[in-house]
């Protein structure tokens, strides 16, 4: 009977029964594509998901899985710990022969007559292997069928980091927006969430030691509504901030994704929230206002007030207790120092630590390093490593610093030049806060500026091989996207600056560049705005 059973379940998986295909040329691009058209196993409600049981990650996966073919196909499949005769069968442990990809999160997936089998170095691998399955599939079907061709794909990312920025702090999204956006981050094998959470224009961030800060930091009269240089505002008061139990629980969450979280509190510039609660921090003492429009405020933190490095080393210390990340961003950019040429306390400290012009690099400039360092010597305490905008270049930094390159790439070329890391994340590629389409009249109003469309951020090779050495180009950690929300106040609007620009930007962070082509990326992309329908977010329907 047995035999009977299995040999009914393999023509079931082997039949050419009208099944709509599934289709490998997804976004990103696998490494590695060996496909037989000419054979299919075919997939079907009743089947089963296996995974080593005693691996609570792989079994995650293979729940996200089981959700996701749900979703796209209607099929409902069984998960079935150590079933070797699963449809689909995780397995951690890459084997066999003509394996050429490497990595924790490298991967192989093979389909043949018994069915779906995935491998991976880690369970991470597995993960990022089943989004590939995923993103296969035939979305919205009736026949609860799909068939696959058997193949062997092989693959693994180009860069290890992989991120995108949020900016929560000009305007406030909510812990459920956030999450969805996380899953829109997954689908596209993002793997860090640069959180901006602090601002002139609003402190999101809880500080248990400093309960003001965040309820009465968070909170600005009004907002600008018109250009910024016309200030014309809504008279409309705007707040909202995170405790730490909901920032704990984006953490969560994002890790069940493979998602690791940097926040950020800009400093020593950036800082009208945390000045209107604590003005003694500020040159002048106040008072000042939460920022009610956008731009680069001339008030930032006293750099000569030791006041100044203890409230930073508790907020950052409380962020330390409530994100694990490994790395840390602490701004350091747009900070003028109009305030710290006349303000005594400052003067008082440069002339205290002997601070003078070097290589054009005035003493302000030199006295916000020794702020930057004082810093990532308490992060390096906490175990952490320090991010910090081009800016933190002015200066000098330690070794451990890593440079994130806003300015176009030349502070990108010069850190890893100094053999610090490097993450790309220049403005003319990579900030979808701007326009995405030349006719400003279709698209929601943001940004009155330059065009950073969808073949815009695919032309960019964030190596520079022209600029950088092999060793140098060692240094580049990896390609960041930048959401900023001065005009950006709706998570529709969110989606829409972020979408299908994210997908662009993946293939750029994810793919080998002889693998790139915008054309054939234009062709694949349709599969995925499927996913974007089935998640109901707001996309971006035209590609430039």
């Amino acid at each position: 009977m047995k035999k009977i059973f299995l040999i009914i379940l393999l023509w079931a998986g082997m039949s050419q029964v009208s099944a709509q295909k599934a289709d490998y040329h997804i976004v990103p691009l696998p490494t590695s594509i060996e496909q037989d058209t000419t054979k299919s196993f075919v997939l079907q409600t009743g089947m089963a998901i296996s995974y080593e049981a005693d691996n609570k990650e792989a079994q995650s996966t293979a729940e996200f899985l089981c959700q996701w073919v749900k979703e796209a196909t209607d099929i409902s499949l069984q998960l079935t710990p150590d079933n070797k005769r699963a449809a689909i069968r995780f397995v951690l442990g890459l084997q066999g022969k003509g394996i050429t990809v490497k990595g924790q999160e490298a991967y192989t997936i093979e389909i043949g007559k018994t069915g779906i089998l995935v491998r991976a170095n880690e369970p991470e691998g597995l993960f990022r292997a089943a989004q590939t399955i995923r993103k296969s599939l035939p979305v919205g079907i009736k026949e609860q069928k799909v068939a696959f061709p058997f193949v062997r794909i092989q693959d693994a990312p180009r860069f290890a980091y992989r991120g995108v920025l949020l900016d929560c702090a000009r305007h406030f999204f909510t812990v459920d927006v956030i999450k969805q956006f996380l899953d829109v981050m997954a689908l596209h094998g993002c793997n860090q969430f640069h959180w901006h959470l602090t601002e002139d224009q609003g402190w999101r961030f809880e500080v248990k030691a400093l309960p003001d800060l965040a309820v009465k930091g968070s909170v600005r009269e009004k907002t600008v509504i018109g250009p910024s240089n016309m200030r014309i505002y809504d008279n409309v008061p705007y707040g909202g901030y995170y405790t730490q139990d909901d920032c704990r629980e984006i953490v969560r969450y994002a890790a069940e994704r493979y998602i690791n979280v940097i926040p950020e509190i800009d400093m020593p510039g950036h800082m009208m929230g945390a000045l209107h609660v604590f003005p003694n921090l500020g040159c002048t003492g106040g008072p000042y206002p939460v920022a009610p429009h956008w731009g680069v405020m001339r008030d930032v933190l006293c750099g000569g007030n030791p006041e100044t490095l203890d409230f930073l080393k508790t907020a950052f210390g409380e962020l330390c207790d409530v994100f694990p990340s490994e790395f840390i961003h602490i701004g350091g950019d747009e900070c003028p120092k109009d305030r710290w040429k006349k303000c005594p306390k400052c003067q008082a400290k440069i002339k205290e630590l002997g601070l003078k012009e070097v290589n054009g690099r005035s003493p302000e400039d030199q006295l916000q390093t020794y702020l930057n360092h004082e810093i990532e010597q308490f992060l390096a305490s906490r175990g952490r490593s320090l991010i910090g905008w081009d800016e933190i270049l002015a200066g000098g930094l330690t070794e451990n610093a890593i440079v994130m390159s806003w300015r176009g790439t030349k502070g990108g070329i010069e850190a890893a030049k100094q053999k610090h890391r490097v993450i790309m994340s220049p403005n003319v590629y990579a900030y979808i806060d701007h326009p995405q389409l030349k006719d400003y009249s279709k698209q929601p109003r943001t940004t009155d500026s330059y065009q950073v469309s969808c073949s815009k951020i695919y032309s960019f090779e964030p190596l520079i091989p022209d600029a950088l050495t092999e060793e140098e180009q060692d240094c580049i950690l990896g390609v960041q996207a930048n959401l900023w929300t001065e005009h950006i106040a709706f998570p529709e609007h969110a989606f829409y600056q972020l979408l299908p620009r994210l997908a662009a930007m993946s293939e750029v962070q994810w793919c080998q560049p002889q693998q790139k082509d915008f054309e054939d990326f234009k062709a694949r992309l349709p599969r995925l705005e499927k996913i974007y329908d089935k998640l109901g977010v707001q996309y971006c329907r035209q590609v430039e």
